[in-house]
């Protein structure tokens, strides 16, 4: 499974959000602590207030804050809500679908099945239980904290 990069900017962004409690941010603030172009951030903020999960409010004093306390956030609920579709595979969308076997092919079922476990999962946890404080949220994005795992040699 993959999530869109939309998804993970949207819950960037509630996550910073959560660990800066009772503070408005600004796009320009995420944008820089995450390094994330501020267009895509725009049209992600735009639709977290439509959700109704941030408030924004425009001005020189403007910026955004949750709308909700971070425990009343579930990831599950977010994900379904911002996620085009989560279809693992081809056959999940009918009108899209042109695999010859569908019909037959018992695969669909197991994937179906891990797709229920992972949204099962998610449904577990909300924003609180993933938060971290103000003070540890890292500087930059995640990625830059990783360490690459060498890969085995084909000999």
């Amino acid at each position: 499974m993959h999530l869109t990069r939309y998804t993970d900017y949207s819950l960037r962004v509630l996550i910073y959000l959560g660990a800066h409690p009772g503070k408005r941010a600004t796009i320009s603030q995420i944008t820089d602590h995450f390094g994330i172009s501020r267009n895509h951030l725009v049209k992600v903020v735009h639709n977290l207030a439509q959700l109704g999960y941030i408030k924004t409010t425009r001005g020189k004093s403007g910026g955004m804050v949750l709308a909700m306390e971070p425990d009343e956030i579930n990831l599950s609920a977010v994900v379904q809500r911002i996620e085009p579709h989560l279809n693992l595979l081809e056959c999940f969308d009918n009108k899209t679908n042109t695999c010859p076997i569908s019909s037959q092919c018992r695969l669909k079922g197991v994937f179906f099945e891990a797709k229920r476990s992972f949204i099962g999962v998610l449904n577990n946890y909300t924003l609180a239980d993933i938060l971290v404080s103000e003070e540890t949220l890292p500087a930059h994005s995640l990625s830059e904290h990783l360490v690459p795992i060498p890969l085995p040699s084909r000999g």
